[in-house]
């Protein structure tokens, strides 16, 4: 049994007769009454809003502006609406009505214009009562939930509509107060520069002024040094003569019995000249005397010497050491030699040189006595004159110690004038210093000032009418949004056909299950191999779907006009899809029976939560991040929108070959169900639930 045949005979049984035909019909078309059909109705909700009815009240009394024209912003908001027709505005006289009319559903909501709508639009130019304008939108979620969101939008799109066009008039008026501040501050540019010419030179006059302050502070200065140095040589000139006269007081005093004493020391310094001429006759004569006394006491020592000599000879005769002849020899011998002259002893030459210094010494007293009885003859002559002239001198150093105070004590009175005079000049030329300094700051600033102000006009604007015009437009709505759509859908019903064509296909395969059977008991009691008896069992399931897959791109393609930027490759993925759905499905039922419908309808509502059809999978909470990982609905979605609306085709083939995979796993879990079933049971006879 071959896996065509397997699959053939399951077709055969399902169209032998006219309601199984009718019913393979009647499946085929169920994913064009889920998909196409919700499509159809949803296709463009967004441009028949103008068959809601909304209510439009008008309350705004008009308010003057600031230049005196009259503003009637309400009034201009309510005709805009109305001319725009996105709703079928009905202008309702009270809140009151309009709020009922949204309460019982006569409106699908109500839009409010305050009476102070206008006069606080223009409340800004006033800074002390700046209020803002206010919409007041009343809607209610019973009459339907999105349409609060779409009036969001369009309360939004009016708020930045009126803002804009207040901006820019409030804008334009702001322009114009930079021109005119521009032009005063030129004007005062103006007259600050004529003010820093005049501190300018009043700074000159100033600088003068100090520079003679400044030479007046140094000739004081020199002034009252050379006064302190008088006052100091006054002070030195009195200290030195009161010292004089102390000091010639006293030698005076002294001096008074010097020529008495000075006689007496003639008197006393002759004698001593005398004695010393004496002594000095005597020192002089002690080194012949000496000299004499050593010639003798050589003599002495040679005859002393030759008697020893015959002495011991007389000896050694007698002995018979020597003849008699022999020893006369030796003593006429003895007698033969001249006697050295006998040398002084050690202690004699020193008392010799000490008598010839003594000697010589005692020489230069007698000389020095002899000069000094000279002088102090000479002293006691001079002395009467010289106490004389000390007792002169000491007189008039008394005369020049009491003038020296005197000029003293002048001198310091001037020392005090002098400095009370520098204290007054250098306090004139510190007053002189702080003018020159705040008249140079005053200059500057006044320079500073004038510039600053001539800077600051050339940076406040001035613009012209037509600059105005384009600034105001800018500044009332300075940020605008460049949109780049690298892949748009073309209306509301292309946006979900991605997800509602795939959502109708594997609900439109659920239901074949429903009338066809995953594996056949003929073919479980066949000796075929369990794989071709699961592809035989999951071609009908392909062969349909593909079908349903097929119906529903040409149905969405040509009757509701989805054209797709890919029509062949959308319609081979549809077909892909439609293959591994059939397989997954067939294969979940056959594996697990009746209850393997209830997991298809599980693995369908997960698919229908996380795969992305309307809100991005990301904002789904995290556990169903991994359903949409795992299940073949969310690649299929994202496929379709890049194919749709014409992005990038590098996610397809990988998709493909993603849906393949499903497809084995579907085909896997039908092998492992014809594997299960080949062995019956109770379970197989008597099912504990069929649906």
């Amino acid at each position: 049994m071959t896996v065509l045949r397997l699959a053939r005979s399951e077709l055969k049984r399902m169209t032998g007769g006219l309601l199984p035909k009718l019913t393979i019909l009647a499946l085929t078309l169920v994913p064009l009454l889920y998909g196409a059909v919700y499509l159809y109705a949803n296709w463009d909700p967004y441009g028949k809003l103008n068959q809601i009815d909304a209510a439009l009240v008008v309350q705004d009394s008009g308010a003057a502006s600031a230049d005196g024209t009259r503003l009637e912003a309400g009034r201009k908001v309510a005709d805009s609406l109305v001319e725009g027709h996105v709703f079928n505005w009905k202008t309702v006289a009270s809140t009151e009505e309009a709020d009922q009319g949204v309460s019982n559903g006569t409106y699908a909501f109500a839009l409010k214009i305050p009476a102070d709508f206008s006069a606080n639009l223009v409340s800004p130019g006033s800074f002390d009562a700046a209020n803002q304008a206010m919409l007041n939108v009343t809607t209610n979620d019973a009459n339907n939930y999105l349409l609060s969101t779409i009036v969001d939008k369009l309360t939004t799109a009016v708020h930045t509509t009126v803002a804009k066009e207040v901006g820019e008039d409030t804008a334009n008026k702001l322009l114009t107060g930079f021109g005119t501040i521009h032009t005063q501050m030129l004007k005062a540019s103006d007259g600050a520069a004529g003010l820093a010419d005049g501190v300018a030179r009043l700074h000159d006059g100033t600088v003068t002024l100090h520079q003679g302050t400044g030479e007046l502070k140094t000739g004081t200065a020199e002034l009252y040094n050379g006064e302190v140095k008088l006052r100091d040589g006054a002070a030195s000139l009195s200290a030195g003569a009161g010292q004089l006269s102390s000091g010639l007081t006293q030698l005076k005093d002294k001096t008074a019995a010097l020529p008495a004493n000075a006689q007496q020391l003639a008197d006393g310094a002759a004698q001593v000249a005398a004695g010393n001429a004496a002594l000095n006759t005597q020192m002089q004569a002690v080194p012949g005397q000496l000299a004499t006394a050593q010639q003798a006491a050589q003599q002495a020592a040679a005859q002393g010497q030759r008697a020893r000599v015959v002495a011991s000879t007389g000896r050694l005769v007698a002995s018979g050491v020597i003849t008699q002849e022999q020893a006369d020899k030796v003593v006429a011998d003895v007698d033969a030699t001249p006697a050295p002259p006998a040398a002084p002893s050690p202690a004699a030459a020193a008392s010799a040189a000490k008598l010839q210094a003594a000697a010589a010494q005692v020489q230069k007293l007698s000389d020095g006595a002899a000069a000094v009885s000279a002088g102090a003859s000479q002293l006691a002559g001079a002395a009467p004159a010289l106490s004389d002239a000390v007792a002169k001198a000491s007189a008039g150093a008394d005369q020049l110690a009491g003038g020296s105070a005197a000029l003293a004590a002048g001198q310091q009175n001037a020392v005090d004038g002098a400095g009370k005079l520098v204290q007054g000049t250098q306090k004139l030329d510190d007053g002189a210093a702080q003018l020159e300094s705040g008249a140079a700051k005053a200059s500057d600033g006044a320079g500073t000032l004038a510039g600053e102000l001539a800077r600051g006009a050339g940076k406040v604007p001035n613009p012209d009418d037509a600059q105005k015009n384009s600034l105001s437009k800018v500044m009332a709505d300075p940020v605008a949004v460049s949109n780049v759509s690298q892949a748009k859908a073309g209306s509301y019903g292309a946006g979900l056909a991605p997800f509602f064509l795939t959502l109708a296909l594997w609900i439109g395969i659920f239901m074949l299950v429903q009338a066809m059977r995953p594996v056949t008991q003929r073919a479980l009691a066949s000796n075929a191999p369990a794989w071709k008896i699961a592809a035989g069992g999951w071609l009908p399931f392909l062969a349909v779907s593909a079908v349903q897959a097929s119906l529903l791109t040409l149905v969405v393609d040509v009757g509701l006009g989805l054209d797709p930027a890919h029509p062949v490759l959308m319609w081979f993925l549809m077909l892909a899809a439609a293959m591994a759905f059939s397989a997954i499905i067939q294969g979940v039922v056959a594996l697990l029976g009746s209850p393997g419908k209830l997991v298809v309808l599980i693995l369908l509502v997960l698919q229908l939560v996380s795969s992305g059809g309307t809100f991005p999978w990301q904002t789904t909470p995290e556990p169903l991040h991994a359903v949409h990982q795992i299940l073949p609905m969310g690649y299929v979605v994202s496929g379709m929108r890049h194919l749709i609306y014409g992005a990038d085709l590098a996610i397809i083939l990988p998709t493909m070959l993603g849906l393949v995979g499903y497809t084995l796993l579907g085909l896997a879990m039908s092998t492992a169900a014809v594997r299960k079933h080949k062995y019956w049971t109770l379970k197989t006879l008597k099912p504990e639930i069929a649906v």
